[in-house]
């Protein structure tokens, strides 16, 4: 089991983006329902994926719309901005693995005041690396910082994260306000908010 002191006090923390950074706002059945899609139960990406091009092409499209309408009714996270600000102070590197792509990212980053802690090229998308939970985006930001799996946490709010950070041998922290902790098998730490994690940050950078 992994010592909570030194899960907080590694340098390098990769966020999930939607429910995560922000408010949860995604209806995933009516998103599948708005792309045609059967099946409770189906992943959104995965569907897309085996698709004809044409067909694929088409349901991007209407993801992006759907995306962005979301992107502009949601906000930062209670405690997103001070837990950003305290690893900020503390020389923490900070990146964005999201099954979004790029471009919605930093649409919503700039929408809730968040884009001045991340830089574009620490933000990835689907279309950067193979979706969660595959580990191949944790393992491109590490590559950047030049750090390794022991010195990474994955922040997240739903089991793909959970999954991803496992898979790249990362820590896991879960968020959930629910405090129903579904998965906890693959969470080192849960938390309830942003907010109660960026008070134990505090705590290991005082």
């Amino acid at each position: 089991m992994k010592n909570r002191h030194q899960i907080l006090a590694r340098p390098c923390w990769i966020f999930d983006l939607d429910g995560t950074l922000t408010v949860p706002v995604h209806d995933f059945p009516a998103i599948r329902v708005a792309l045609g899609m059967t099946g409770a139960d189906v992943d959104i990406l995965r569907f897309i994926a085996s698709l004809s091009a044409a067909e694929a092409a088409a349901k991007h499209a209407r993801l992006m719309e759907i995306e962005y309408d979301l992107a502009a009714k949601t906000s930062a996270s209670p405690g997103a901005i001070e837990l950003l600000e305290r690893l900020q102070r503390r020389g923490a590197k900070v990146g964005i693995l999201t099954r979004n792509t790029r471009e919605i990212a930093l649409h919503t980053l700039g929408m809730i005041g968040l884009g001045s802690y991340f830089s574009p090229g620490t933000i990835l998308g689907r279309d950067e690396a193979v979706p969660k939970p595959h580990p191949e985006g944790i393992e491109m930001l590490l590559d950047v910082w030049g750090s390794a799996p022991h010195e990474a946490v994955m922040v997240g709010d739903y089991l793909f994260d959970l999954q991803v950070g496992r898979a790249a041998g990362t820590a896991t922290i879960h968020v959930d306000q629910s405090g129903s902790f579904r998965w906890p098998e693959l969470a080192d730490l849960s938390v309830l908010t942003l907010e109660e994690l960026a008070e134990d940050v505090t705590d290991q950078s005082a």
